[in-house]
């Protein structure tokens, strides 16, 4: 599966999923340092949402329903991307700005903004990494990447012997005899 891919169904199914926000009168964004969190329900239960956060999730679930049949017929291109992270940040820094939680559903927020912000990030890098290399060569990497490893010699693992012997520069451009 493509980064972009993966990074974009991780944010969809963390805003799906997480609307954490209670009513409350403090916001504080100071969190101990060294702290592994995780998310969690609020005693078995899902948190209180306000809405705002309502508002800039489901947003942001709406771009991503609009964009995901694109993406998985390929065609989503670098301009695609990056109005896509715009949406996701613009309506990450719309939550961040108009919520009032507490502490703990505070910080349950945190670690979606995270993922939903790292998704928006990896969105953007993949459409300069894809510029650069080329779309030819980008698909074809997004490809192999998820089912390839290299050993030490550097043959790559994972294809099939029809592959290799169709594709000589899977195998770094050594032709595969035909099985005999």
């Amino acid at each position: 599966m493509n980064t972009k891919l993966a990074a974009l169904l991780a944010a969809l199914a963390l805003a799906a999923t997480a609307h954490v926000a209670a009513a409350g009168e403090t916001h504080e964004h100071g969190h101990g340092a060294g702290e592994v969190q995780k998310l969690r329900l609020d005693a078995g239960r899902k948190w209180a949402t306000d809405a705002p956060l309502r508002q800039a999730m489901d947003e942001i679930n709406r771009a991503l329903a609009e964009a995901l049949p694109l993406i998985h017929r390929n065609r989503f291109d670098d301009a695609h991307y990056r109005a896509l992270a715009a949406t996701v940040n613009s309506q990450v820094a719309f939550a961040v700005d108009n919520c009032h939680l507490e502490p703990k559903a505070d910080a349950m927020l945190h670690l979606v903004i995270a993922d939903l912000v790292a998704g928006a990030g990896t969105m953007q890098g993949a459409a300069a990494s894809r510029r650069t290399m080329g779309p030819r060569r980008w698909r074809r990497r997004c490809r192999l990447t998820a089912s390839i490893s290299s050993t030490p010699a550097g043959r790559p693992q994972g294809l099939s012997s029809a592959t290799r012997r169709r594709n000589p520069r899977a195998t770094g451009g050594r032709p595969q005899p035909a099985p005999g």
